[in-house]
């Protein structure tokens, strides 16, 4: 799959293509919903399938000093998406100049992309002041021969409409199964695993350290959780997430303890999967102690690991 950005021409190879538009973030099931319509009219008519994204998010660019709420990165979204079975995967760089587009200056940039057809979920704004909306949209289109369609929200088993802030709450409050319901999988923070303080070594859990980054932030606390290693291999631990109030100076990172493991994996890109929230972090008094808490929390990640099917 090609990754393109707005600030390049559209190859000749994929003008005509259907668009599924929207920021994507958590590409959860109510964005795979979108984008497997677009994907469908695509194929339907023998047309490129394109998933435009929005980076940085809107959200960052006017309230730059917002808290982390990253869902995901946007080497995840390509993988996401080329996975959905799209062509290509548009990056609009989000810049002054583009939200200062009136939505007839945005249709016309999607006219002069050359492409034939538009799917948004139903609450898609664009254009200055987010003055652009899906009936906009058809307006606009119709007389540069672009066409566009909304899908309707998606609900959950609760009967709630499945959103990347309903995720973002389910996180923050530790409920992992939740918000792998609704992405489809679990959330997964991906990172470079870095040279820490090795104690964790001299006490006989060895972690993997891997820096947060734009991620948001979920609950701090021990977890168990299951990685992806850069030659496909999959291994289960438990993690640190938080500042480890029982080391100083505090530093925030996730710390994943993988079981049966020995070998190096500093400086390689892995994934960790938050499969479920074990406990808040909690300071404790002296060594002993925290190596018997590690060691209830590594038996007690075993346990929930072993009933949990892999997801990709």
């Amino acid at each position: 799959m090609e990754r393109l950005h707005s600030s390049a021409p559209m190859p000749a190879h994929l003008r005509g293509s259907i668009m599924a538009l929207g920021n994507f973030d958590g590409f959860h099931a109510g964005h795979q919903a979108v984008a497997r319509r677009a994907i469908a009219l695509a194929r339907a008519q023998g047309r490129p399938a394109i998933i435009a994204t929005f980076d940085p998010h809107p959200m960052r660019l006017f309230r730059p000093n917002t808290p982390w709420f990253r869902l995901t990165t946007l080497d995840q979204r390509e993988r996401l998406f080329a996975r959905a079975g799209a062509d290509a995967m548009l990056v609009f760089d989000f810049t002054r100049e583009l939200a200062a587009l009136d939505p007839q200056a945005f249709v016309d940039l999607l006219a002069q992309w050359g492409v034939a057809g538009v799917v948004t979920g139903e609450d898609f704004t664009f254009g200055k002041d987010r003055a652009g909306s899906i009936d906009t949209l058809k307006q606009l289109g119709a007389p540069l021969g672009l066409t566009a369609q909304a899908v309707a929200p998606i609900t959950g088993q609760d009967g709630e409409i499945i959103s990347s802030t309903r995720i973002r709450e389910a996180l923050k409050s530790g409920d992992c199964a939740t918000a792998t319901r609704l992405l489809t999988r679990p959330f997964t923070i991906e990172g470079i695993v870095q040279h820490g303080d090795k104690l964790g070594r001299t006490i006989g859990f060895p972690t993997a350290n891997v820096d947060m980054g734009h991620y948001l932030r979920p609950a701090y606390g021990i977890y168990a959780v299951r990685a992806l290693l850069p030659d496909g291999r999959v291994l289960d631990g438990a993690a640190n997430l938080g500042i480890r109030p029982s080391f100083d100076p505090p530093k925030e990172l996730l710390e994943p303890h993988f079981f049966d493991f020995a070998e190096s994996l500093y400086d390689q890109r892995i994934e960790v999967q938050l499969i479920h929230f074990l406990r808040p972090e909690a300071k404790l008094d002296g060594l002993d102690a925290l190596m018997a808490a590690i060691a209830r929390d590594c038996d007690d990640a075993r346990q929930i690991l072993a009933g949990t099917p892999h997801l990709a």
